[in-house]
């Protein structure tokens, strides 16, 4: 397959960020987008909402449908994924961006914040993609790919945040068995990873400045998840991929166009070693 023309794409957490991204480079093949999300009104500080991306969409070749979505509401994602699938006549690919962070040590994390990451990233992920998969098993190449990161047991990834990580590795977790279990069914379940911090909200409020400087644009991981989403579902699955190894992979060896600012040596994500 050469690209997502006329293909359903279904994205959780699409207003900004690297789900507007990866939105927007399926656009550009003419794919049919699913924008959620909960912001439909501008925030007073962060860029976007479902509206302003859905446009941007159809600006960009793509044919767009925005649907407000509290990914805590498992009857409001059944509900969305129905609606999409009505009306784009199906769903051909899933991806599990939505992702709520608070890098908080055990005695500072409130039972509030441990929720919010459990039911945004593990929770949310398991239930958007039991929503796809019925309309996923009759499609052409079906793809479910997640934002999160390959398993690493160091303890050094849990004590700084173990309810982050613990709902992030719940993300990869439900992928690597979905994977396994739905593989006669020739749907891929992968996940995606940044190689070095991105440059979103969730770096500019959780991490020093000089982080956000040392980060990669969106860019590179759009691009990471278009290029998996190319590749043959039956045999693509089960798989943590991490953007910049994608990327080496079809030839790229320049990453400075995806840099905030190229004379920053990059900065290394969570959880890769």
């Amino acid at each position: 397959m050469s690209n997502l023309k006329g293909k359903t794409v279904f994205i959780t957490g699409a207003t900004r960020g690297i789900g507007r991204e990866i939105a927007l480079r399926c656009a550009r093949d003419g794919a049919k987008v699913v924008v959620t999300g909960k912001t439909v009104t501008p925030h007073p500080k962060l860029p976007g909402t479902l509206h302003t991306v859905a446009e941007e969409v159809i600006a960009a070749g793509g044919q767009a449908l925005a649907i407000q979505l509290d990914v805590r509401d498992e009857n409001a994602i059944a509900a969305a994924v129905r609606q999409a699938a009505e009306q784009f006549g199906g769903i051909d690919v899933l991806v599990n961006n939505a992702s709520a962070i608070s890098l908080t040590p055990t005695l500072e994390t409130s039972a509030k914040r441990l929720d919010l990451m459990w039911d945004v990233n593990m929770r949310a992920t398991f239930l958007a993609s039991q929503a796809c998969i019925p309309y996923l098993e009759n499609a052409v190449n079906p793809h479910v790919l997640t934002l999160s990161p390959p398993p690493n047991l160091d303890p050094k990834w849990f004590s700084p945040h173990v309810a982050y990580t613990l709902s992030k590795y719940g993300m990869t977790l439900c992928t690597l068995g979905m994977a396994h279990e739905f593989a006669a069914a020739g749907i891929a379940f992968n996940c995606l990873w940044p190689r070095t911090t991105i440059a979103t909200a969730a770096i500019e409020f959780n991490f020093p400045p000089e982080i956000l400087r040392a980060s990669r644009k969106p860019a590179i991981v759009a691009d990471a998840a278009h290029t998996i989403l190319m590749r043959d579902s039956s045999t693509c699955s089960g798989q943590c991929f991490v953007d910049e190894s994608v990327l080496r992979e079809t030839g790229v060896t320049d990453f400075s166009p995806y840099a905030v600012d190229p004379g920053t040596p990059p900065f290394k994500d969570l959880f890769l070693d």
